[in-house]
């Protein structure tokens, strides 16, 4: 069956410069080529939950811009549900500043713009939205009391909720306790809650409520915790160019799966084939997989 899936987040230009290697603090180095790509966490995922088959809206905010247009032309592309896509009389479009290094590590700086003016009366105005979703998929990249009021939506319309929380921030057990499946990758785990250590990180977001904690681990896989227990799964092997946008290809694709109705590991299997293939392809968006290649990938494997 295909998947409904509801996106509440962020829309960016990505604005890509790869390097050898990152600076030092008050260090210049001069670059290699310079690319433009569409991006934003929330746009990122819609985009591969689309690719992944499913059927995606998207709730959020660009600027009245030459970036904002490209953005939602971009989106309409893939077919992406737009009309819930609001053009910000004051605000510009987001920009994420991104160094990507000789190994695939990348830097981010994201400013923010229309992103940040996201209010929990767009997601009221949208509630249609809601109503003819299966899954709601959110980031941290909008504000805090909007993320709140989306996770309260979702709760009326009985749908499964996906946070990735990033860029991570603190969270509250009340908040915490509203999401079914929680998608941080390590760094983030320990932020959420302040933890200087995974372990204890992942024994606090227990505590405070999370049912189902993802943590996705690049290179190594992901592990799983539940309050029945932990395991983990390890990743494809790939020769990996950049990783921008892997972690959004694994929360697209592991979307789907929920929407289609498989369980949470063979959700996970289709989100760590959506990453694997995205790391070797430079760029955001463009990285992002169809659904046929997943299916050729895992037919590679057997």
């Amino acid at each position: 069956m295909q998947g409904k899936i509801l996106v509440v987040g962020s829309l960016n230009m990505d604005l890509v410069v790869n390097i050898a290697r990152h600076p030092q603090i008050g260090e210049t180095i001069l670059g290699g080529k310079f690319y433009t790509f569409s991006g934003g966490k929330g746009a990122n995922q819609a985009v591969a939950a689309a690719r992944m088959g499913a059927a995606v809206a998207m709730i959020g905010r660009v600027g009245k811009d030459g970036f904002g247009d490209e953005l939602r032309a971009s989106a309409d592309k893939d077919g992406i549900d737009t009309q819930y896509v609001i053009v910000d009389e004051r605000e510009a479009t987001g920009v994420a500043l991104i160094t990507v290094d000789a190994q695939g590590r990348n830097t981010i700086v994201v400013a923010s713009g229309a992103n940040f003016a996201l209010t929990p009366q767009d997601l009221h105005t949208a509630k249609t939205a809601f109503a003819n979703a299966d899954v709601m998929v959110t980031q941290l990249e909008s504000p805090l009391e909007t993320i709140r009021e989306a996770l309260a939506l979702a709760a009326q319309h009985n749908l499964r909720v996906v946070l990735n929380p990033a860029p991570a921030q603190p969270l509250s057990a009340e908040l915490l306790s509203k999401v079914d499946y929680f998608i941080p990758n390590e760094r983030e785990a320990m932020q959420v809650v302040g933890a200087e250590t995974l372990e204890s990180a992942v024994d606090q977001l227990l505590v405070m409520g999370v049912r189902n904690l993802i943590i996705t681990l690049g290179e190594k896989g992901v592990m799983i915790v539940t309050p029945d227990g932990r395991k983990q799964i390890q990743a494809y092997p790939v020769k990996a160019i950049d990783t921008v946008a892997a972690g959004d290809a694994f929360v697209g694709a592991f979307a789907t799966g929920l929407a289609e109705g498989m369980n949470m590991d063979e959700s996970i299997q289709l989100g760590n084939v959506a990453a694997a293939i995205s790391v070797t392809r430079q760029g955001a968006q463009p990285s992002l997989p169809m659904r046929k290649e997943i299916n050729e990938f895992l037919g590679g494997q057997k």
